[in-house]
């Protein structure tokens, strides 16, 4: 069900929905608030549908703010999204033109839950410094994008601008590769590495992220490097191949295609693991499951300083 509410305020929002829930006898156990923020040139079909997906797993009031030309007359449009068209939760997706656009914790305060964890999601562009953004400052949780805003100094935005609470779905793109690697490593436990060398598209920040978690973990510097070809690259793969050696051989973690990885350890034949691409709604649902600092992507972050790209 979907009510469209043009030209309105907050206060009209939050009676549309309390009347939901008296009309529909919807459910109010809603775990969190998510704030999502996107430019109204975004793919909006795309955002959310994976919110949607996402909060399947953890039902939320979904807070979308999709931002217009901050130079047109002030209003807001809104659509409140509700039943089987929100998923699990609800979804209110705000259009915000003028003035609002620069005041968007003024806009949420009135319809964020009470007494319930804020999340903050940026899945294109995101402040340098989330903290300090205006939605950042009242959320738990603030999720970037990096992927989807890639530059030079991308990374280094990441790392000067971190506090605690912080996450970017660059790291949680590659959770079940990290699983990989720990369990290829705990195979070689007590042994001494001598070098990494970590290869993957060069505009790829979840290779540098990758880079960093090693260096952290490992205590030694890494090598980063291109990877193959523009026209070898595997679509949708972060890390090509990771290399680490030991005094008696190499462990060699190699992508081969869009569903699998090979692992190649010293003494044992080479094996063969499933592993697919991680969508937005995965890695989405999987930084909400845990509202604490990450501590393992701070680490990360820092360890990016003992990365060398060749």
């Amino acid at each position: 069900m979907i009510i469209k509410l043009p030209d309105t305020t907050t206060r009209q929002i939050t009676a549309t929905l309390l009347q939901a829930q008296d009309n529909y006898s919807m459910a109010t156990g809603r775990v969190l608030t998510l704030l999502v923020v996107a430019a109204a040139s975004d793919d909006v079909d795309s955002i959310l549908l994976s919110v949607r997906d996402a909060t399947q797993e953890h039902p939320a009031r979904v807070l979308v703010m999709l931002l217009g030309d901050s130079d047109e007359p002030t209003k807001l449009d809104a659509e409140c999204i509700l039943t089987a068209d929100a998923g699990a939760s609800e979804m209110v997706v705000m259009h915000l033109h003028g003035e609002l656009t620069q005041n968007l914790d003024s806009v949420v305060t009135p319809l964020i839950l009470p007494d319930t964890p804020i999340a903050a999601w940026w899945p294109t562009t995101a402040p340098a410094n989330p903290a300090e953004a205006p939605l950042g400052n009242i959320a738990q949780r603030r999720i970037t994008n990096a992927r989807r805003n890639v530059s030079g100094n991308a990374l280094l935005r990441l790392s000067n601008g971190y506090s605690e609470g912080d996450s970017d779905m660059m790291w949680s793109r590659i959770t079940p590769w990290r699983g990989i690697v720990a369990s290829a490593v705990d195979r070689h436990q007590g042994e001494d590495i001598t070098a990494v060398h970590i290869s993957g598209p060069v505009d790829n920040p979840s290779v540098d992220i990758a880079a960093g978690w090693l260096a952290s973990c490992l205590g030694v510097d890494v090598t980063r490097s291109p990877g193959p070809s523009a026209s070898e690259i595997i679509e949708n793969v972060p890390i090509t191949e990771l290399r680490l050696t030991y005094d008696r051989g190499d462990i060699v973690v190699s992508v081969m295609d869009e569903h699998s990885v090979r692992v190649s350890v010293p003494g044992s034949p080479d094996s063969y693991v499933a592993m697919t691409a991680r969508t937005d709604a995965e890695c989405l649902a999987e930084e909400l499951r845990h509202l604490d600092p990450d501590t393992a992507y701070a680490n990360a972050l820092d360890g990016i300083s003992h990365v060398h790209v060749v």
